[in-house]
């Protein structure tokens, strides 16, 4: 495997020592990560006025959630693969339940306040306070709860990217009991019967698309059955391919797999982008040279990029509704998810500095104390 770029500026890079200390990321793959979470954020205003996805300038934005996956499969088998076993399964659970879960709380926070505090909304009373309460709880929990019909019954109405997370948590939970002592041959069958179920996920749904709500709920195990178990197989494999495209070259080859259009055989192009695009992606992404021109955007981009996935969502059922009842012209719209869109970056680096990074490095320190490191 080549020599990799490496971000020692990420908020985790020397946070902890001992067993609890996290391996530095990758800067490329960091910046790729913000460019999805964008693309996500822009899909989901624009899904509002284009339910149709066929007729949304960035129809395909929600493949942004397998490119995760896939990215996610990646880095776990890079930070953990080598000491999983020195430092045991629980405590591998506990410092992912420490990177992720404050957010899924603050998610379900600012999901609340937006659902109560919304002035455009026409639901405030068709939920009484009990009934809110428990959709609340399983929020913070992390209990999916599919019972808001008027919000399509995703399984987290106060948060609905958080269903990601939800088999996220999974794949975690099997990597740390299965995966990482899994033999190459049984991870690469592993990987093959995944893609051959996407495949017939693809084939039943016409798309990709599944996986948030009630109704759609095993579509989500079918994509990161198949996306984790190749970004895992492609660090195994060590397909890291050395290329001179740098984070500019890969951001745009990456958001052309979210604004290519739609086509007649729809269904086996999302597959195949997931199948073979993304991986190769990641492994050029974990190949690419940085010039340092770039460098400080790809680390801005990776930090703020899980805070802006999952926080920017409250902002999205509002603007949904104002879209709703008032029916903005094209200019109106422009200026809106333009200036929302940087509002919400904005966000998500005051959330980062002034919550999630002071929360973990709190709970990690706490740990540390358990543990005597």
């Amino acid at each position: 495997m080549n020599k990799l770029q490496l971000n020692p500026g990420h908020p985790e890079a020397n946070a902890n020592l001992g067993i609890l200390q996290t391996k530095q990321h990758f800067i490329v793959l960091d910046g790729l990560r913000g460019i999805a979470a964008l693309a996500v954020v822009i899909f989901h205003f624009m899904e509002w006025v284009y339910p149709d996805s066929s007729r949304n300038f960035i129809g395909h934005g929600f493949l942004a959630v397998d490119f995760f996956f896939c990215l996610s499969g990646f880095v776990i088998g890079y930070a953990y693969d080598d000491r999983i076993g020195k430092i045991g399964v629980m405590e591998f659970l506990k410092s992912r339940l420490i990177r992720l879960h404050p957010l899924v709380i603050l998610g379900s926070v600012l999901g609340l306040l937006a659902f109560l505090l919304d002035p455009y909304a026409v639901y405030k009373g068709v939920y009484g306070t009990g009934k809110l309460i428990l959709i609340f709880l399983c929020s913070v929990l992390h209990i999916p709860f599919p019972v808001m019909e008027d919000r399509a019954f995703n399984l987290y109405g106060l948060n609905a990217p958080s269903w990601s997370l939800f088999w996220e948590y999974l794949a975690n939970i099997v990597y740390g009991l299965i995966l990482y002592k899994l033999s190459s041959r049984y991870l690469t069958i592993l990987t093959l019967l995944a893609g051959a179920i996407l495949c017939l996920v693809g084939y039943r749904a016409g798309n990709l698309l599944g996986g948030w709500s009630g109704g759609t709920f095993w579509d989500g195990g079918a994509r990161i059955a198949y996306s984790f178990s190749a970004g895992l197989f492609i660090y195994r494999s060590k397909w890291v391919i050395k290329n001179k495209l740098g984070f500019i070259g890969l951001a745009f080859l990456l958001l052309l797999a979210f604004v290519m259009p739609h086509f007649k055989w729809n269904w086996v192009v999302e597959v195949l982008v997931v199948l073979f695009y993304f991986p190769l992606l990641v492994a050029l992404g974990a190949g690419a040279s940085l010039s340092t021109r770039v460098e400080k955007i790809c680390v801005f981009s990776g930090n703020i990029s899980y805070p802006l996935y999952m926080t920017h969502y409250a902002a999205i059922w509002v603007f949904g509704n104002y879209y709703t009842s008032h029916k903005p012209g094209t200019t109106e719209l422009f200026v809106i998810v333009s200036i929302g869109t940087v509002l919400l970056v904005g966000v998500a680096y005051l959330v980062m500095v002034g919550y999630d990074i002071p929360v973990r490095r709190y709970l990690n320190s706490k740990r540390q104390q358990r543990t005597g490191q």
